[in-house]
C-alpha cells in the first residue's frame, strides 16, 4: 500500500501534492465557500484513506457522497483534470461503503443509550438551563451509583417521575432538586420526542468497532451517515458527532504514532459543533482533539470559513485544504487575511490574493512533512475522484444496504429490562404496602402492624410513608419512600455490577 494519498498537483512545473499517512492523525481542515469543491475534496481524501486500508466516517449533508459506492463514467471535466495533472491510468472504481441513518430510512439505524451519552451531551441536546442540567446530573448520579442503565427515553422519564414524586428524599441525599426543574426536563423530553430523537436512543447500541472495518480486499470501509434530514436539527446533529468523538476517545487504547491512522472522521458543517457551546465544553473538545491523535484517530473538519472553528481547536489541525473564499465586505476581507496567515508563505504568490482567485476544484494545500513541519502552501489542482460524484439512485443504495453484513445486528430494536420496568415494579410494591395499611385488622401482615404500633408515638400514615415522625430513640424512622429509593435498583445492581464511571464528555468508560 502507498504511504501517502494523492490530493492533486501544484507548483511550477506541476508536481504531486500528497498527504502522508503517517501524519494523517494530526487532523485537518477542508474550508471554502459554497460551490468551490469542498465535497469533492472530501471524497478524494476518503477514497485515498479507503485504498490505504483506513476506515472512514463521513456525514453526508447533501447526499452527494452516497455515490461513492458506485463506479461511473467520468464526465469530460474530470477526464480533463486527470490529463492536466498527469493521471495516465485514471479510471472509475467504486468504494466499499456502509450507509447509516439515525432515522433508519437511508441506512442502518444508529442508536445509543441514554446512559452511554451521559449528562453533559444530553444537557446540550436538550438545551437546558444550569438548574435543569443540575437536576439531570442528579438523575444520572442516582442511576450510575447503582449500575443501572437508562436505555431509552422511557427510562429517563421514569427516573424523573420518581424524582418528582420523592423530591424531598432526593434533595436530602443529592442536594436541592426543584419540581420546576424536573417539570422543565420532562417538557424537553417531549420536545425531543416530537423532533424524532427518541428513535436515536435504545438498543442495540452502536458498537464503534463496526465503523473500523475493512473489506476482503483490505480497503477501509467508508461509513456514510445520511445527514440531509438530521442537519435540519443542528443540535441533534452536532451532539451526535460529539458523542461519537467522545466514545472513540474513551474506548480506544493509546497507540502513539502509527504508519497510518486506525480511522478518520470527516465532520461536515463543523461550525455546528461549536455554535453556542459553553466554554467548559469547548475546552473539553479541544482536549479530546489534542489527545485522540495518540489513539490513532484523525479528525478532519469541513466548513466554509476557518473562523468557524475556535482557535484552540484550529491550532491542532496540521493538514489544510483551503478552497476559494469571497471577500465582498470588510469582515469577509478580514477572514481571507486570517486564513492566509495560517499558511506557511510561498514566495511565488501572495496567499491572501490567491485565496480569492482560486477556481472550482482548486485549493491552497499545506500538509505536514515527514518531520511534522507544515509544507509551503501550494496552489493545487485537486485530483478527480474515482467513484461516482453525486447521489446514487435509491435502488443502488437499497442494494448496498441489503448486502451489508451489519444490517442484522442493528435493524431490529431490542427492549430489555431497564429503569422503567424496575421502577414500575417498585412503585407497584409501594402501592401494595400502602393498600395493606388500609386493610382491616385480620388482613394486615405482621410488618404492617409493626408500622402501626410505631405510629403510637404520634405519627400518621403519611408520616410512616414519608418518614417525618420519630420513634422512641428520637431518630427519624426510615420511610417507605427512602426504602424504595435504596432498594429500587438492587435487582439491577446484582446483575450489572459496580457504579458506572464517566469520561471527559460524560460518556461511559468501559471497564
Amino acid at each position: 500500500m502507498s504511504e501517502s494519498i494523492l490530493i492533486g498537483a501544484g507548483g511550477e512545473p506541476l508536481a504531486s501534492i500528497e498527504l502522508l499517512l503517517k501524519r494523517a492523525n494530526r487532523h485537518g481542515l477542508v474550508a471554502g465557500a459554497t460551490g468551490t469543491g469542498k465535497t469533492v475534496t472530501l471524497q478524494v481524501l476518503a477514497e485515498g484513506f479507503s485504498r490505504a486500508g483506513v476506515p472512514v466516517f463521513a456525514a453526508d449533508i447533501k447526499g452527494d457522497l452516497s455515490g461513492m459506492s458506485q463506479s461511473w463514467e467520468p464526465s469530460p471535466p474530470f477526464k480533463a483534470r486527470a490529463e492536466q495533472i498527469g493521471l495516465t491510468d485514471y479510471k472509475s472504481e467504486s468504494t466499499p461503503v456502509v450507509y447509516w441513518d439515525l432515522y433508519g430510512q437511508k441506512g442502518h439505524p444508529i442508536r445509543t443509550t441514554i446512559s452511554e451519552m451521559g449528562p453533559t451531551l444530553l444537557a446540550r441536546l436538550m438545551e437546558v438551563s444550569d438548574a435543569q442540567e443540575g437536576a439531570l446530573a442528579v438523575a444520572f448520579k442516582m442511576a450510575d451509583e447503582e449500575g443501572l442503565f437508562l436505555l431509552d427515553m422511557k427510562d429517563l422519564k421514569a427516573i424523573l417521575d420518581f424524582m418528582a414524586e420523592n423530591d424531598r428524599v432526593v434533595s436530602k441525599k443529592y442536594g436541592l432538586v426543584t419540581p420546576q426543574s424536573i417539570a422543565a426536563l420532562q417538557r424537553k423530553i417531549m420536545q425531543l420526542d416530537q423532533a424524532g430523537a427518541d428513535g436515536f436512543f435504545g438498543e442495540p447500541a452502536l458498537d464503534l468497532r463496526d465503523f473500523m472495518r475493512t473489506d476482503l480486499s483490505g480497503k477501509g470501509i467508508v461509513n456514510i451517515l445520511a445527514a440531509d434530514r438530521l442537519v435540519q436539527s443542528p443540535t441533534l446533529y452536532s451532539t451526535f458527532l460529539l458523542w461519537m468523538l467522545s466514545e472513540l476517545f474513551e474506548q480506544l487504547p493509546e497507540v502513539g504514532d502509527m504508519d497510518r491512522p486506525k480511522m478518520v472522521f470527516f465532520f461536515d458543517e463543523a461550525h455546528l459543533l461549536f455554535r453556542d457551546a459553553p466554554k467548559a465544553l469547548l475546552n473539553t473538545i479541544e482536549q479530546v482533539v489534542r489527545l485522540i491523535r495518540s489513539k490513532g484517530v484523525g479528525i478532519y473538519f469541513v466548513t466554509q470559513n476557518p473562523q468557524d472553528i475556535p482557535e484552540t481547536v484550529l491550532a491542532q489541525l496540521g493538514n489544510r485544504v483551503q478552497h476559494a473564499l469571497r471577500a465582498y465586505t470588510p469582515s469577509e476581507t478580514k477572514a481571507v487575511r486570517i486564513a492566509a496567515e495560517s499558511f506557511r508563505p510561498n514566495p511565488g504568490f501572495k496567499t491572501e490574493d490567491m485565496i480569492t482567485a482560486l477556481g472550482v476544484g482548486e485549493a491552497l494545500v499545506s500538509t505536514l512533512d515527514a518531520k511534522g513541519i507544515p509544507t509551503i502552501v501550494e496552489r493545487t489542482f485537486i485530483r478527480p475522484p474515482l467513484s461516482q460524484v453525486g447521489p446514487c439512485l435509491p435502488e443502488a443504495r437499497a442494494r448496498v444496504i441489503s448486502a451489508s453484513p451489519i444490517g442484522p445486528r442493528y435493524d431490529a430494536v431490542v427492549d430489555r429490562d431497564s429503569a422503567f420496568e424496575i421502577l414500575e415494579r417498585k412503585a407497584a410494591e409501594l402501592e401494595a404496602q400502602q393498600a395493606e395499611l388500609e386493610q382491616p385488622e385480620p388482613a394486615r401482615s405482621k410488618s404492617t402492624r409493626q408500622v402501626e404500633e410505631q405510629q403510637d408515638n404520634g405519627g400518621g400514615i403519611m408520616e410512616a410513608i414519608f418518614g417525618t415522625s420519630r420513634g422512641r430513640s428520637g431518630r427519624s424512622r426510615q420511610s417507605l419512600a427512602e426504602t424504595a429509593m435504596k432498594t429500587m435498583v438492587r435487582q439491577a445492581s446484582s446483575t450489572i455490577g459496580r457504579e458506572l464511571m464517566r469520561g471527559l464528555m460524560g460518556s461511559l468508560r468501559r471497564r
